[in-house]
């Protein structure tokens, strides 16, 4: 996938919109509000380990608690876990059948000082009422969370030390599969309603109010088979949170008036889904496939599904009481709770508060179904809403959760998926045919359920590869008879197993809830030893059933889809629910017979080399056995040359074999005009697609590299196990003084880019973000502007212009982790030697401005939808606030506080009271070094001028909320501010992403959020509300803001009722940039 530049603001901290909305992602099944899908790289890094595990099978015995409710068995030193993991485990099991994995963390209370648990409760109980309500999820600032307590009363032995969250995760093994058929959607509409109150805690927002309070945030997600809740909160809270969330499965309220809410909200989220391409693939598969079969169904839901069945007579909340009373109890429930506390403390609470959900059988839900999913020699041409070209395969296989220490699948994936020399993108690149390929079975649960396997394989074609569909399926099987051919090869699935072994043994750590979710998950499908192993695992070689596994991949076991824009027909038809148009088509049986049995295989096509980026040495550099984590080491600059400035850092944190090398490289005149900008990136997207086999190597080694570019500057990232990374980067930069590139890759690189600015702002947010972005930038190329220089582009163009560019370039690095500094300075002298050429001046790297927006400045741009199919319309009100000052953090720590405590009540009133849709959200801008403060509303359901409306009339009571904050609850969200600030990285790579953001931004104070932490306990609730009445209110002279509206397909622009008088209407960047004045450029 080739990346277009980067147009984002630089994002701080916690300076992010944070509402779960837009973190909600489509788990690629039919998953709801996955606000985590396993990426594609993380499902190759689960696998095995050594044999090092001492405490691999031991298991204590049973041991019964002196409570009235009792767990029937409790076994500890059961799961297998890497070495390096510090934690215990114990698995639990109640009298009513839940299964619970109890988790003690020792780095959440590092001190060893675990707070009075029922004393915080207590405390809590007499504060309940709290100061507003609701939050569904609260957020997720960019990856930081937050967690400890430096408590608001300042209690000793709290200081400013980090630690960790607190989390807790259900999975429930029920899912969209038992939705009655005549209210589909059901199962999703349960897992909405189980937020709305419960009977001891009535209020809709008891749960989200006290999580948001104590730094807290939540989220759910529905798939085919499962169903799972999860939170996080800060440390001492965890009980609190424990007693809310338990009785979502002991006595939910579900009350008539809220269901009728929540089915809007329901339909607002199948609306976010509805022009996405993917989306509309899987369920159209869905609509597609054999009537009677589970996976016939429209598992969304939205209102047509469920407010429809209402109309046809069903009692939609007697059936939804009904699933929830025959699947909602123990034997179905699997809990993990991950706490500071100790295991024998953890386990009482769990048996206090869960022991009353539901007795039940572990029996899981039996679904049946007979004969394949889909018909065979079909072939289905699905009309696209964005400019792609995907091939779409399937195979049908037996369901293989039973065989995961086999792992036959990933071994085929891994073949069939590979992309270096002698593969299948390999080879349909050189033909011209293909840009990407993945193959394997999807995480999700259409594709990985106790019914079947699905086997995929997507491949993204170029123009001329649309026309050759038949011919590139007929190479799929030459590959698939090459495999039969030499039979299953030990020595790879060796490599695979290798892999899995040193990616266990040092896996970096996750968020706390991430983690809760993903074992919670993984005890549905592993025995409990195995939870978190079962991913890793690469333990029997089985030839023979790799063998039997291929005998699956045939032309009559085989779905087609082709997704396009080009489809043209005269004789569509409509997959009801999205509305998408298909055509269905026989393949010719000739065809059929032809890939049944090719008659060759093309020399070209063979099976991968060894992988030389597979690392041997895991020794570790950090000789300090331990390191005071309230005083760590900065990264320091060893290199301040004309040529290079380079920082380093040893990491003795996490002391784990690996390394994050990051590099911004200042290219001449890269980013002077559109055609430059063009020109570099079309030289760096041809640099890619050149490295790709041997980028692709190391990959699979777990050393990853990605390469992008930001106005003049090559971002360049090396990361993961450190031994290879100095040959990587040897051939990387090789490649990179040497390449020009061909004519026929240049065709193909620079038709993929057309497609990619033809994509561009599809998406509402997206292009409200765009169009923000636009305004305040003084140097932006519009995407429509690059388009159309770019079709003129020539190869000669680009040969001419690549000396030049290369000829002069300034690199700025940080080397962090388990590198020495000799380690580091060698690889510094691979750049110096790879690249001998001129550095370039300081006065010739650029450096963007920001727009200075005028004194009581009310801007607005309007603009209709990209799409004219989406029905989506967006409200972005940008407030400018002021340049970041040196060596400050107070306003970077006014913004953040201000955001914790207004975001759970814009959430509240816009969203779950008003029901605008189903985006609303707000958080801190950080442009260049520029604050900014935005508030964002996307609905299908109103138009710009009614969201402006109810978002200004949400700003104007911020003052009353603010001045009715009792000091109390101030402090909560002050504490919990610093908290999130102070939060301990959960990973190498995440602290090296808080490093190299501010060398990046030129700040360099690599100690910002505790400082911002320290500039938090000296601001009062009266300094919030004067710096909200001086850049909010609009009597203010500082009060200067931008309203960005995109119009969906179903709103008319002249509609708008802006008094002209009072705005200043922009109908054109760039003329409104030309009398503009701008901040000089701090980055």
């Amino acid at each position: 996938m080739f990346g277009t530049l980067s147009l984002v603001d630089s994002v701080s901290r916690f300076g992010f919109f944070t509402n779960r909305q837009l973190e909600e992602s489509y788990s690629g099944g039919i998953g709801f509000i996955a606000c985590r899908p396993k990426k594609k790289e993380e499902i190759v890094l689960h696998q095995q380990q050594y044999h090092f595990f001492t405490s691999r099978y031991l298991l204590l015995g049973a041991r019964t608690m002196s409570v009235t409710t009792k767990a029937v068995s409790s076994l500890d030193n059961v799961v297998v876990k890497s070495p390096n993991d510090r934690r215990l485990y114990r698995v639990i099991e109640l009298e009513n059948g839940l299964c619970a994995l109890l988790i003690h963390d020792p780095d959440i209370y590092p001190e060893g000082s675990v707070v009075d648990a029922d004393q915080v409760d207590e405390e809590e109980e007499e504060d309940s009422d709290g100061s507003y309500e609701d939050g569904e999820d609260d957020d997720e600032e960019e990856g930081e969370g937050d967690e400890e307590d430096d408590d608001e009363e300042g209690d000793k032995g709290k200081g400013d030390h980090q630690t960790k969250k607190a989390a807790a995760a259900m999975c429930v093994a029920m899912g969209s599969f038992l939705d009655p058929p005549e209210a589909q959607g059901m199962a999703h509409f349960l897992e909405h309603m189980l937020f709305m109150g419960s009977t001891e805690f009535p209020d809709e927002n008891e749960y989200d109010s006290y999580l948001s309070k104590h730094g807290g945030s939540s989220n759910a997600y529905t798939e085919m088979e499962h169903t799972c809740y999860h939170f996080e909160v800060k440390r001492e809270f965890l009980q609190g949170a424990l007693k809310r969330f338990s009785q979502f499965f002991v006595a939910p309220l579900m009350k008539s008036e809220a269901m009728e809410r929540e089915v809007l909200a329901v339909d607002s989220e199948f609306n976010q889904a509805l022009q996405n391409d993917a989306c509309r693939l899987q369920q159209f598969q869905c609509y597609t496939s054999a009537k009677g079969h589970p996976l016939n169904r429209f598992a969304w839901g939205n209102k047509k599904s469920l407010s429809g069945a209402i109309e046809n007579g069903v009692d939609l909340r007697e059936r939804i009481m009904n699933l929830y009373k025959e699947y909602y109890h123990g034997g179905l429930m699997k809990l993990v709770v991950i706490g500071g506390e100790s295991l024998d403390m953890l386990e009482s609470w769990v048996v206090e508060l869960f022991g009353n959900v539901k007795n039940g059988s572990k029996t899981r839900p039996t679904l049946e179904a007979e004969g394949p999913i889909w018909k065979g020699g079909k072939l289905y041409r699905l009309e696209a809403v964005k400019d792609v070209n995907i091939l779409d395969l399937a195979w049908t296989l037996p369901p293989l959760r039973h065989a995961y220490v086999k792992k036959t699948e990933d071994y085929l994936a891994h073949l069939l998926g590979h992309e270096g020399r002698g593969s299948l993108l390999s080879f349909l690149k050189a033909k011209g045919w293909a840009t990407s390929l993945s193959a394997g079975v999807g995480e999700d649960g259409i594709n990985r359920s106790s019914l079947a396997y699905v086997f995929g394989m997507s491949i993204h074609l170029t123009d001329s590869g649309l026309e050759k569909i038949y011919d590139i399926i007929g190479y799929i099987y030459q590959y698939l008879k090459l495999l039969r051919d030499v039979s299953p090869q030990e020595w790879i699935f060796k490599e695979l197993q290798d892999i899995g072994n040193m990616d266990f043994r040092y896996a970096e750590e996750q968020p706390a809830d991430d983690y809760a979710s993903e074992l919670s998950e993984n005890m549905l499908v592993y025995p409990v030893e195995h939870v978190i192993y079962g991913d890793y695992v690469y333990q029997t070689w089985d030839p023979k059933m790799i063998e039997d596994l291929m005998d699956f991949f045939t032309p009559k076991n085989m779905r087609i889809d082709v997704v396009s824009k080009s489809i043209k027909s005269e004789e569509f038809q409509h997959e009801p629910w999205f509305g998408s148009r298909f055509i269905e088509e026989d393949v010719p049986l000739s065809l059929m017979e032809t890939w049944s049995n090719p008659s060759e295989v093309d020399t070209s096509l063979h099976l991968p080399s060894k992988n030389e980026f597979i690392p041997c040495d895991f020794s570790i550099r950090a000789i300090n056995a331990d390191v005071d984590p309230k005083s760590p080491s900065p990264p320091r600059c060893i290199i301040d040359e004309p040529f290079m400035k380079f920082w380093y850092k040893l990491d003795e944190t996490f002391k784990v074999p690996r390394a994050n090398t990051c590099f911004r490289i200042n290219l001449k005149g890269a980013y002077d005009s559109v055609k430059n900008c063009l020109l570099t990136e079309l030289f760096i997207n041809l640099l890619k697609d050149e490295l790709n086999e041997t980028i692709y190597q190391a990959s699979m080694a777990k050393l990853e590299t990605s390469l992008s570019m930001y106005n003049d500057k090559l971002e360049l990232k090396v990361y993961g196990f450190n031994e290879k990374i100095p040959a990587l980067l040897t051939k990387i930069l090789a490649k990179a003084k040497s390449f020009m590139p061909s004519l026929d890759r240049f065709k193909v690189i620079k038709e993929n880019m057309e497609r990619g600015f033809r994509n561009t702002n599809m998406k509402p947010l997206n292009h409200s973000a765009y169009l923000r972005l636009q305004l305040l930038c003084k140097q932006i190329y519009d995407s429509d502007e690059k388009l159309s220089v770019l079709n003129d582009l020539s190869l000669t163009d680009l040969n001419s212009f690549i000396p030049e560019v290369r000829s002069q370039i300034f690199i700025e690095a940080l080397c962090h982790g388990n590198l020495s500094e000799d380690e580091a300075v060698n690889i510094s002298n691979i750049f110096k030697t790879s690249l001998t050429v001129e550095p370039l001046p300081r006065k010739c790297r650029h450096g963007e401005q920001i727009t200075c927006f005028p004194l009581s400045g009310k801007l607005v741009r309007d603009v209709n939808v990209k799409n004219k199919s989406e029905t989506n319309s967006v409200v972005e009100l940008y407030y400018q606030i002021e340049p970041e000052e040196t060596q400050s953090t107070r306003m970077k720590a006014l913004l953040d506080l201000f955001h914790e405590i207004i975001e759970e009540p814009l959430f509240n009133q816009l969203r779950t009271k008003e029901q605008l849709g189903y985006v609303v959200q707000c958080g801190p801008r950080l442009t260049y070094r520029i604050h900014g403060f935005c508030f964002c509303v996307q609905s299908s359901k109103y138009g710009p001028v009614h969201l402006l409306g109810r978002v200004d009339n949400f700003i104007k009571d911020i003052e009353k909320l603010l001045k009715q904050l009792d000091n109390e609850s101030f402090e909560d969200y002050r504490s919990g501010m610093i908290a999130k600030l102070l939060e301990k990285d959960p990973s190498l790579l995440s602290e090296t992403n808080e490093l190299w953001s501010e060398i990046v931004d030129k700040r360099y104070m690599f100690d910002y959020s505790h400082k911002e932490a320290e500039e938090l306990k000296t601001i009062q609730k009266k300094d919030v509300i004067n710096w909200y009445k001086t850049y909010f209110k609009e009597s203010s002279p500082k009060c200067r803001r931008l309203a960005v509206r995109v119009w969906g397909c179903n709103t008319n622009m002249k509609e708008t009722q802006t008094d002209q008088k009072s705005v200043q209407v922009i109908a054109d960047a760039v003329a409104f940039k030309s009398t503009s004045q701008f901040y000089p450029s701090l980055c």
